[in-house]
């Protein structure tokens, strides 16, 4: 995976002491997977996030809720999931599991809070490929020299029945020539045609990729939504992935995001 990030605990790392280390937690009820707006904090979570934000100064806070573990607040700290006590004595960073069922409980739920609005993305600034009846979707972050995003590729050939949406992202800071070479296939008459093709045999197609192009709106999408490397996968219930995932896991995660997106859809009814 092509990435630029950098690691948002060193923040808490240099401020105070800091307990680092997975938690084993007993099996205990399943993490809420509703995608709801964050509600105004009252009471002691509201005192939580201030006494946070009075002690990493700059850090950015989101939701803080009180986890089933030990008492403790489940607190999305600068993108990362992290727990604490209601006086902020202590910062727990680490992954908790359940052991019945071998579940990371903490990834479950950053994904649940990280998950963006699908039908919102511009889609008409993404090449669009339709595979099978196309009744899936999948969208895509992904730089033309990312060897991870050819992984990707490879991989995709065996997932049908899908409508992928590639948005151009190149990386300048890891590939500097990725932009030349996606303006150059934005620019082709069959833009899918040609990014397949130079996936296939690195053939770019003939001509100078000075055609009006969406990278300049692709790059402010992906700064806005945080996507820090190539390939960044969007599925239909909005969870983001990155990472090159394996045609099993791929295959998994499409069918999990259309039960999601659907059941998050009968709610809203």
């Amino acid at each position: 995976m092509s990435s630029i990030t950098t690691n948002p605990i060193r923040r808490l790392a240099r401020a105070l002491v800091l307990t680092a280390g997975v938690l084993l937690a007993a099996p205990a009820p399943a993490l809420a997977q509703a995608p709801a707006k964050a509600a105004p904090l009252s009471g002691e979570a509201a005192q939580v996030k201030k006494l946070l934000e009075q002690k990493f100064q700059g850090a950015t806070v989101g939701s803080v809720t009180k986890s089933p573990y030990f008492g403790l607040y489940e607190v999305l700290f600068d993108e990362q999931l992290v727990y604490t006590d209601a006086k902020v004595s202590y910062v727990i960073v680490g992954n908790v599991y359940n052991p019945a069922t071998k579940k990371n409980l903490t990834e479950a739920k950053l994904r649940e809070l990280s998950r963006v609005a699908f039908d919102s993305l511009p889609l008409d600034l993404a090449l669009k490929k339709v595979k099978g009846n196309g009744t899936r979707r999948l969208a895509i972050f992904s730089d033309a020299d990312c060897p991870f995003c050819a992984r990707l590729e490879n991989e995709l050939k065996s997932i049908d029945n899908v409508t992928i949406y590639t948005f151009l992202y190149p990386i300048d800071q890891l590939h500097p020539d990725a932009a030349r070479k996606s303006r150059i296939i934005w620019c082709a008459p069959d833009k899918v045609k040609a990014w397949d093709a130079f996936f296939e045999s690195g053939a770019l197609p003939k001509n100078n990729g000075d055609c009006d192009t969406p990278l300049a709106a692709t790059g402010q999408l992906g700064q806005k939504m945080r996507v820090t490397a190539t390939p960044t996968l969007v599925f239909a219930d909005g969870t983001v992935v990155p990472g090159a995932l394996p045609a099993q896991r791929l295959e998994a995660e499409i069918v999990q995001g259309e039960a999601e997106a659907a059941r998050l859809a009968s709610t809203k009814k």
